[in-house]
């Protein structure tokens, strides 16, 4: 299974130092196949030097040792997409992701729960582990 991971997820685990995020995304890198759009990328490098610019040194190598497939977004996308998002930045994830051909979009983004879309799947890192029977129980919170 093919799974895309929003840009919020990414700054959880690598700026906040979210165990919980950061478990998460070891097993889905364990167990799946990641996969990150150049759109995500940017916009964590941009929200990291922007915000937490004491950080941006270290997110080369957080990048480095994460798993993942690489795919270029579209620098432009069609006037039909497919689907309706309120954020305009999230028509270039969605999009990529729809390229892409991912199975699931894992974000904490509540704007894509609203969205009607085939595929990929939307869900939050905990709808994700709950449906997916990746851990059982609470065990990602004590790993």
């Amino acid at each position: 299974m093919r799974i895309m991971l929003d840009t919020n997820i990414l700054i959880s685990a690598f700026v906040f130092k979210s165990i919980v995020m950061n478990n998460i995304i070891r097993l889905l890198g364990e167990q799946f196949s990641l996969v990150l759009c150049s759109f995500i990328i940017d916009e964590l490098h941009n929200v990291v030097e922007s915000k937490f610019p004491d950080k941006s040194d270290a997110l080369e190598d957080f990048l480095r040792e994460l798993p993942f497939e690489f795919i270029y977004s579209p620098k432009s996308l069609p006037e039909d997409l497919g689907f309706i998002i309120r954020d305009k930045d999230d028509e270039y994830v969605l999009y990529s992701a729809v390229l892409a051909d991912v199975d699931i979009l894992v974000t904490g983004d509540k704007d894509y729960y609203e969205v009607e879309i085939e595929r990929p799947e939307i869900l939050s890192p905990i709808d994700f582990i709950n449906k997916y029977k990746l851990v059982e129980n609470d065990d990602y919170l004590k790993m």
